[in-house]
């Protein structure tokens, strides 16, 4: 048995070594530079909340299951944050009054669920998250909203033949659960559950889990007719004309001339899992064979601020998780070539005043504002040149003797090989030709 702790991190987890960071950061920034030219703000909050903002409103699964709890000093039951929605909301509802509406926030969290590590699913990830409070027109805000996202993944070169857009209403489906189907109201959220699923299990076996809640023979072919019927199910039936159904119709009618109508569709089986929606759903799915699943969703929760204020405000917002993310863009090879940040290497010699003359190289580079490592162990140039080139660091600055005397830097290219002799006073213009 060794007597050496493990190098593997915590199961679920990752490490993030310089390649892997630099990944996430260009990914993390082109979001983040995207959802701020839409007016968002960044936002973030604790790791750690109350057990209880997730009890009422998020999925069962995820409290009983998937929650990372524990009792702390204060005798206080707390979690690790599974999602950010309920954060989000309960910030909002600390400053709902003092706050300019539209509320447009965004967050980039840290996020932990115990469940089992597999393809796309893992214990630790960050989520992206966007949301709008207090829209005076709500269907502007779910416009918006679907917006953003089409433009996040054009953002990262992604096209109608990469992922779709799948929509769905709430209302609507309780209103074809009460008006068409006739099932009870307390039969609602788990019915929603079993199509959440339906894509991911056999027909006979969508039918028995419906059966094991008690709908009958009937009302498991109307809801298959509903489910496999399209748009025209909805236009063609008895709630026709309620609010939510024009609401959807319309929806998808200006999503699909934003989008060219080839991304954003309509599908009744998208429901989300959480209990806290009440109107727009969607869902964006990777078209990849290797990688067939959901990578985002969201939708409207106008209830859930009520939990901590008695003031109502609407609100909508979607979550991406980095997983499935990087996933898409690894499949899609939509991922570039991203090199280490540093620019220049400036190689340094054994003798004090050369060694200054580096420090001082050094500074003047980085006050110009390029990136620079300066060498810190090797003796040998050649193995200083070796150290730039396994870093990937494209320009190499010396000062010898001879050019400290003749007040010149000698700058060599990686890449060619080519290098050449400049005055100590060329020295940053020529940097910016040759980096640029």
């Amino acid at each position: 048995m060794s007597d050496y702790l493990s190098t593997a991190p915590y199961k679920g987890t990752r490490d993030f070594y310089p390649p892997e960071m630099r990944v996430r950061s260009w990914m993390f920034s082109v979001i983040e530079k995207t959802v701020v030219s839409f007016g968002f703000e960044k936002i973030d909050a604790p790791l750690i909340e109350p057990v209880e903002i997730y009890l009422a409103k998020t999925s069962e699964e995820i409290v009983n299951q998937q929650i990372y709890s524990f009792i702390d000093r204060g005798d206080r039951k707390v979690a690790i944050r599974p999602e950010m929605t309920p954060t989000v909301a309960r910030m909002a509802a600390a400053r709902i009054r003092d706050l300019p509406r539209p509320i447009r926030w965004y967050s980039l969290p840290n996020l932990w669920r115990y469940e089992k590590p597999g393809k796309g699913r893992l214990r630790e990830h960050w989520q992206f998250n966007a949301d709008i409070f207090g829209s005076a027109d709500e269907s502007l805000a779910d416009l918006e909203i679907i917006q953003l996202a089409l433009e996040l993944f054009s953002a990262f070169g992604a096209t109608e033949n990469h992922y779709k857009i799948f929509i769905n209403h709430r209302a609507v489906l309780n209103a074809v659960f009460e008006k068409i189907l006739k099932i009870p109201g307390d039969k609602w959220a788990n019915v929603s559950r079993i199509m959440d699923k339906k894509d991911k299990v056999s027909g006979e076996e969508f039918q028995s889990m419906l059966r094991g809640e008690g709908l009958g023979e009937i009302q498991i072919r109307e809801l298959e007719l509903y489910v496999n019927s399209g748009i025209n199910y909805l236009i063609n039936s008895s709630i026709s004309g309620e609010n939510c159904v024009k609401h959807l119709v319309e929806t998808l009618e200006m999503t699909h001339e934003i989008s060219g109508g080839k991304i954003v569709h309509y599908n009744p089986s998208v429901v989300r899992g959480f209990d806290y929606y009440t109107g727009i759903v969607f869902e964006i799915f990777d078209l990849h064979p290797e990688n067939r699943r959901s990578l985002a969703g969201g939708g409207r929760y106008d209830n859930l601020v009520t939990a901590f204020t008695k003031d109502t405000v609407n609100a909508i917002g979607f979550g991406m998780g980095d997983v499935t993310f990087m996933d898409f863009l690894k499949n899609h090879g939509l991922i570039p070539d991203i090199q280490n940040h540093s620019q220049v290497y400036v190689a340094a010699f054994s003798e004090k005043n050369l060694r200054m003359n580096a420090i001082k190289i050094s500074r003047l580079l980085r006050n110009a504002g390029f990136n620079v490592e300066l060498s810190s162990g090797h003796k040998k140039l050649g193995k200083q040149f070796d150290e730039a080139h396994s870093k990937k660091i494209p320009i190499v600055v010396l000062q010898g003797e001879t050019e400290a005397q003749k007040n010149t830097v000698i700058i060599k290219e990686m890449s060619t090989g080519a290098q050449q002799e400049v005055a100590m006073e060329e020295l940053l213009a020529t940097l910016k030709k040759t980096i640029s």
